[in-house]
């Protein structure tokens, strides 16, 4: 028995080993973790039980019969963060570059299998070169198979990748269907064709990091939710991140201790600027709203126009989707209707309500827009919402012009309660548009165009440009005074808690994708 155990011992340690000393001196002196140090930096103290640990390759081509490395260069098991269960894969860069093959594919569908049948989140770390070469198409059905089970375990459990490293090629689909993207910056890239490719058949010279580096996808192309400083800062925000979302579709998120107080928040009351075409940071709303540094914000350098993330609200987690005045006067575009309808339906698949807060003059006119798509762009976000049945609550603290209005969770397509600050503008446009188009000729007939532009621009607001006109329809449910909005909120989300919706029966819908 002492031989058995004592071979036992030495394999287990061997496989700790990864690919050797020398190969993990050179991940550290790259500044990045090993797969190992950063799984055990993630899981709880003692929580980790590693599954396959002795699993080696079975390719006899060009000499790999004589490379074989125990774990075939992916740690792979389950543990728990903050006490609650997580499976998790780590690929291991020191060994063969992490390069994925037939049966370290397999490693990574029995776990994401076992998170699936056992309704937990799943991370994936990724720090690897690819494909491996040398076995070919079995290569390449490993990551199929993977892509397979991301596509089935959508909408069931939480999937969460962290890029820590390369991540080229077909491995970059795995992470495209997952949850959440968090890139490292400076030592992580993901990129479908590497730069050498791209100069061969573009002729345009580009670096790894300008191409894909955690940067570019953070605010060029929105590929990445999150960046972090270094493998650290990343597990710090793995961890946050899992704090704001459930294990699965059937549960919900553990509430933080709160003890209900005094919900006032008079500082609310001076946030919107009097001049309704000055700009203010709606983070500051945000902030005033929500329990103390609570709001967590993901795709903070992507379409800035428009602002979502999680926070917690007396304790319970809620999502944000808000417009920012800040930014292109809070316009709807393109990326920020992709951005908010991506949000949504996470917050919907996992039964996290959402917090609408509204600032929106409208879509952003333009042919590049046009061009691009913002028809179908701006109706994923519409459609979003509208298919939405978590508790949804909508606060207008100002503008909420034309088919933006509509689009932002109205009580017309489906909002459980909307409410409205008393200078909020509630119209088909802006004062002076409106006046310029109804009173055009007697504008023009006008001794004093000017002033009389003037004049029906003020009748025009005065009738129109205020949440009374809403409220006697019942669009809006409360004109509230801005500093009780906090306890409002709390209030209406817990009046909501058990909501039941009933949607027509479908195999699914399709959202103009």
């Amino acid at each position: 028995m002492d031989k058995s155990l004592n071979e036992l011992r030495e394999k287990l340690e061997q496989s700790k080993l990864g690919g050797g000393e020398k190969r993990i001196e050179a991940q550290h002196n790259k500044g990045k973790l090993t797969a190992r140090e950063r799984v055990e930096l993630l899981m709880d103290k003692g929580s980790f039980q590693e599954i396959g640990a002795l699993v080696t390759h079975r390719c006899k081509d060009f000499g790999m019969e004589d490379q074989r490395v125990l774990g075939d260069g992916v740690i792979t098991g389950y543990g728990t963060i903050d006490g609650r269960l997580v499976y998790i894969f780590s690929q291991d860069f020191t060994v063969f570059g992490g390069s994925l093959s037939e049966t370290h594919a397999e490693k990574i569908c029995k776990i994401m299998d076992l998170a699936i049948k056992n309704g937990a989140p799943v991370i994936g770390l990724n720090d690897s070169g690819g494909a491996r070469i040398q076995e070919g198409v079995n290569s390449l059905g490993g990551y199929a198979d993977i892509f397979y089970r991301n596509t089935l375990a959508s909408g069931v459990i939480p999937q969460i990748s962290a890029i820590m490293g390369p991540c080229a090629g077909g491995a970059v689909y795995s992470p495209a269907i997952t949850d959440f993207t968090v890139m490292v910056e400076e030592t992580s890239y993901m990129f479908v064709t590497g730069p050498n490719v791209v100069k061969t058949v573009t002729n345009e010279t580009v670096s790894s990091e300008e191409l894909g580096g955690a940067s570019t996808h953070a605010k060029k192309s929105g590929v990445t939710h999150i960046t972090a400083a270094n493998d650290l800062d990343c597990i710090l925000k793995l961890k946050k991140l899992l704090s704001y979302i459930p294990q699965n579709c059937e549960d919900t998120v553990p509430d933080e201790p709160y003890e209900l107080g005094i919900e006032t928040r008079e500082s609310l009351r001076d946030i919107v600027p009097e001049n309704s075409n000055q700009p203010y940071d709606m983070r500051e709303v945000i902030h005033g709203i929500m329990d103390d540094d609570s709001f967590f914000e993901i795709h903070e350098q992507y379409a800035d126009n428009i602002i979502v993330g999680f926070a917690r609200l007396a304790g319970k987690s809620v999502g944000i989707v808000a417009n920012q005045p800040y930014s292109l006067a809070g316009v709807l575009d393109v990326d920020a209707s992709k951005k908010g309808a991506r949000f949504v339906r996470f917050c919907d698949c996992f039964n996290i309500p959402l917090l609408v807060l509204v600032d929106v003059p409208g879509f952003l006119p333009g042919t590049d827009q046009e061009w691009n798509g913002i028809i179908t762009n701006g109706a994923k976000l519409l459609y979003a919402f509208s298919e939405a049945t978590v508790p949804r609550i909508t606060l207008i603290t100002r503008k909420a012009y034309g088919g933006a209005y509509d689009v932002m969770n109205s009580k017309h397509i489906g909002a459980d309660l909307n409410y409205a600050w008393p200078m909020a503008e509630i119209a088909v446009m802006g004062a002076k548009g409106a006046s310029e188009i109804i009173f055009k000729k007697e504008i023009a007939q006008s001794d004093d165009p000017q002033a009389k532009l003037q004049e029906k621009e003020k009748h025009y607001a005065d009738t129109f440009a205020n949440p009374y006109r809403a409220a006697a329809r019942g669009f809006i449910d409360e004109v509230i005074d801005p500093a009780v909005t906090r306890s409002k909120l709390i209030a209406g989300f817990n009046s909501n808690a058990n909501k039941v919706v009933s949607l027509p029966r479908k195999k699914h819908g399709n959202i103009p994708l």
